[in-house]
């Protein structure tokens, strides 16, 4: 199986700690965060890696490399221009994408049942899916509507009293959704997402397991604050 990381982004939440490093390279336990999120990827059968790089993504490829002294394979897309936003980025990937792949962001420890969302979505003739956790703005605003198998609402800005779900932070895509995306233009994956909505072709798949993120200081806090307790395994 081959999974997308979007590693691109600036990490200004981060900062000052993201001025000379990627936010996905921010350490853990005496290793980037990186390094924890591929060993759990590899540990879900995942070990083909797309990761798309921009801001500082050479302290990426010079500590990662092709992967193969991490147990999985890395191929790098880079954003050299201009960052093209989270979907702009998969469209950039293109000439190195399967048929069939995950999609997750370089800032998140998901545990999930990879093998399981890949079944899952195999059952159906849907260009993509998204895993979804029912979080009632615990860990963060809510902001997906679920009907019946489907996405019925993806909307970050504007609340609707039935989102109780929220964004775990994988999806699943065929990548001939990809054809949706204009080349060379700037566009996030919540705009991609309500186009594919749209067309009724965005499961849901529900996880149990809550998410984590390093994107933040308040998550990056919490995180450490887990493993450092042994509550999470990393």
């Amino acid at each position: 199986m081959q999974a997308v990381i979007l590693a691109g982004g600036l990490g200004t939440r981060l900062k000052p700690l993201t001025k000379e490093i990627p936010k996905s390279m921010v350490p853990i336990q005496g290793k980037p965060f990186l390094e924890h999120q591929l060993n759990l990827l590899r540990q879900g059968g995942i070990s083909d890696i797309v990761l798309c790089v921009g801001y500082l993504g050479e302290k990426i490829k010079d500590y990662f490399g092709d992967g193969k002294g991490f147990g999985v394979k890395i191929e790098y897309s880079e954003e050299t221009e201009k960052l093209l936003g989270t979907a702009g980025a998969l469209k950039n990937a293109w000439d190195l994408l399967d048929d069939t792949f995950f999609v997750t962001y370089g800032d998140a420890y998901l545990i999930l049942d990879y093998r399981e969302v890949m079944r899952y979505f195999k059952k159906f003739n849907k260009l993509g899916l998204m895993v979804v956790f029912k979080n009632f703005n615990r860990y963060d605003k809510s902001n997906v509507v679920v009907e019946g198998d489907l996405i019925k609402v993806y909307d970050k800005r504007r609340r609707a009293p039935d989102m109780v779900y929220i964004d775990f932070g994988v999806s699943v895509l065929r990548k001939k959704a990809l054809g949706l995306v204009p080349k060379g233009k700037v566009i996030d994956l919540e705009e991609f997402y309500q186009e594919l909505i749209g067309r009724r072709e965005l499961l849901a798949f529900e996880t149990q397991q809550r998410f984590y993120e390093v994107g933040s200081q308040k998550g990056l806090k919490e995180l450490k604050r887990l493993v450092s307790s042994g509550q999470i395994k990393i």
